[in-house]
């Protein structure tokens, strides 16, 4: 793309090299490409080196130094500059996958939100970098889903949606189908094993019409957008990316061991193979935090996890993944700075919200929005906000509240979780329900705690927690295992002090007693008198409050941004598309062996996954 026919050896690419650098150093540094392009052409070169006089000197600079004395550090800065990515594909099979009304219904939750937070800043770095390169061309960034035709009040059942805040993202949304015809109704992420390889055929289908072409880049996002990205990449021989965002073996202790027990329920034995298939197939993998990876001295990291276990009857693995894989990657999100910001910064405040927030806060007459009732309004509140299942733990933070008087003098509590009217098809959300009022009940929590059913209005959201702030109160993320914490990071942006699991990704975000505070799920005492402490120190010292709000503050600037997100996704995929074309690393043993793995154990395992029956599928199995 960057050269013509004129030059047909390494030697003449030197030549025309040199001679394009001295052209270039007679030129003053802001010369646009288009007023020297016609003695570029002639040298052999075309578009694509930069934009300006300056960028193409650096650029060809790097160049000349690679085929001189080449390092991995001038490799990556290189690979970083060259246009190689124009068309991007993000898949995300499960769960109601929308810009809004989605926000806690079943298996969806921070993953959409990720999700929609990195195409807009993917979208700005892509037009950016491919301005730098000095070409007109238009990317494009698709999401793939699922499309629900039982779309229950969402724009889940519209084929193409365009993502607001962007020019060239929409989503695109594919339906399950199977012998019978299409699937309309939500299922949860543990049953749509079945449906994977034709929904990856579909898929190709779809994104041959919509691109006119093949995708540069295939990124995977959960256990099952990363089989399907594995099967589209292994067709297509596109660069594959596997964001895991949780592996469910490291959430369910003895998951592997027992998984007869666990079978019936959540299928852990297709997602387990499914995993060890995208992880080794992959060409690289992104993670959010160091223990993702490898773990701490503590606990096994996600990944890790996966390099020797055993399914008791069904397959030993004992070399699932090399954590020491170069393929491993830290990039850390962030969150979307438009809506969340510092609960200091007056001016950006969404004060028309505030009644609105008033109402959902302290109202005291429940309704299907709010139960419980908040008897004293001047104590700080302590708050979080999850789905309503067993590993948030959203019930042992009502619990610890519940044990601890002390605790209850000093601050409300308020979650926003669930659906607490709805009834629930989710078999864990129902038994948490069940849970939440019997330990409001039995602790007499009445006055103490407000249960908030999960809130839609992200934007609403954000003023929230400010809100939240107003009131001197923290966040607490009490998960058994998070596997990154996206809250957590909305939170701290908006000047929370934080309490955060220490299983998992806040681990790593948060600096302990700097920028918040790590808490032992599995020891609620310890966490409750920790949080005590703090509310006891904060009304002695006022400015104790300021100094972890302000530690955590620091923290996100230094560290979790999506402008530093999408350089490093941008160049990762330059450099490991750069390493696939022009290296063996297409492993073939490796990739005849995961053919095998895939067409003698996942593929079985899948078909004795029950269908679900939703007894409204189209009657002549049409795909649209």
């Amino acid at each position: 793309m960057m050269l013509n026919d004129r030059i047909q050896s390494l030697s003449a690419l030197r030549a025309a090299l040199r001679n394009a650098e001295k052209h270039i150093l007679n030129l003053p540094v802001d010369t646009p490409y288009s007023e020297f392009h016609h003695r570029f052409q002639e040298l052999g070169l075309e578009k694509g080196w930069g934009d300006t006089a300056e960028r193409v000197y650096e650029t060809i600079h790097l160049l000349l130094d690679l085929l001189e004395a080449p390092d991995p550090t001038t490799l990556e800065n290189f690979l970083g500059r060259i246009p190689m990515v124009f068309n991007v594909v993000i898949l995300s099979p499960h769960g109601y996958f929308a810009q809004a009304n989605v926000l806690g219904y079943p298996d969806t939750g921070g993953q959409i939100v990720y999700i929609l937070d990195q195409v807009r800043a993917l979208e700005d770095e892509m037009l950016l970098r491919i301005k730098q390169q000095g070409l007109d061309i238009k990317p494009r960034i698709l999401i793939v889903t699922r499309l629900l035709p039982d779309a229950v009040g969402t724009t889940c059942g519209q084929r193409l949606e365009k993502v607001l805040g962007t020019e060239h993202t929409s989503i695109l949304r594919v339906p399950f189908r199977n012998e019978n015809g299409i699937l309309r109704k939500w299922i949860s992420r543990f049953e749509v094993w079945p449906y994977l390889e034709t929904f990856a055929d579909d898929v190709a289908n779809e994104l041959a019409g919509e691109l006119q072409g093949r995708p540069d880049l295939i990124i995977g996002n959960y256990s099952d957008g990363n089989l399907v990205a594995t099967l589209l990449s292994h067709k297509l021989g596109v660069t594959q990316c596997t964001i895991a965002h949780a592996l469910e073996k490291t959430k369910y202790p003895n998951s592997d061991i027992y998984w007869k027990k666990f079978e019936d329920q959540y299928h852990f034995s297709c997602q387990f193979t499914a995993d060890l298939i995208a992880m080794n197939h992959t060409d690289f993998i992104i993670t959010s935090t160091f223990q993702e990876i490898a773990g701490s001295k503590d606990t096994v990291g996600q990944y890790e996890s996966h390099t020797a276990f055993t399914l008791p009857g069904l397959y030993r693995v004992v070399h699932g993944i090399n954590v020491f894989d170069p393929k491993f990657n830290i990039v850390s999100p962030g969150a979307d700075m438009s809506i969340y910001f510092p609960y200091s910064e007056k001016s950006r405040r969404l004060t028309a919200f505030h009644s609105e927030i008033e109402e959902l806060l302290y109202n005291p007459v429940d309704n299907t929005e709010h139960k419980g009732y908040l008897k004293d309004k001047s104590k700080p509140i302590i708050f979080s906000m999850a789905r309503l299942d067993r590993v948030k733990n959203i019930t042992g933070l009502v619990e610890w509240y519940g044990k601890n008087r002390r605790l209850q003098e000093l601050v409300n509590l308020v979650v926003v979780a669930g659906d607490h009217k709805k009834e629930s098809k989710d078999l864990e959300e129902l038994e948490e329900k069940k849970k939440m009022y019997r330990l409001i009940e039995e602790h007499k929590l009445e006055g103490h705690i407000r249960w908030i059913s999960a809130q839609m209005n992200r934007v609403r959201n954000g003023e929230l927690y400010r809100c939240i702030a107003d009131t001197k109160g923290a966040f607490v993320q009490p998960a058994l295992y998070e596997a990154f914490g996206l809250t957590v990071i909305e939170a701290m942006t908006c000047g929370l002090p934080m309490f955060a699991t220490v299983y998992g990704g806040p681990a790593e975000i948060i600096v302990n007693g700097v920028s918040g505070y790590h808490i032992d799920p599995y020891q609620g005492d310890k966490a409750s008198e920790l949080i005590v402490n703090f509310f006891e120190k904060c009304k002695q010292d006022p400015t104790h409050w300021d100094k972890l709000s302000n530690g955590g503050l620091r923290r996100i600037e230094e560290k979790y941004t999506w402008k530093k997100y999408s350089e490093s996704l941008m160049t990762l995929s330059g450099v490991y598309g750069f390493w696939k074309f022009v290296s063996n690393l297409e492993r073939r043993e490796t990739k005849r062996y995961l053919e095998m793995f895939y067409a003698l154990k996942y593929r079985n395992l899948a078909k004795s996954v029950p269908l679900a029956v939703d007894g409204e599928v189209a009657a002549n199995g049409a795909k649209k």
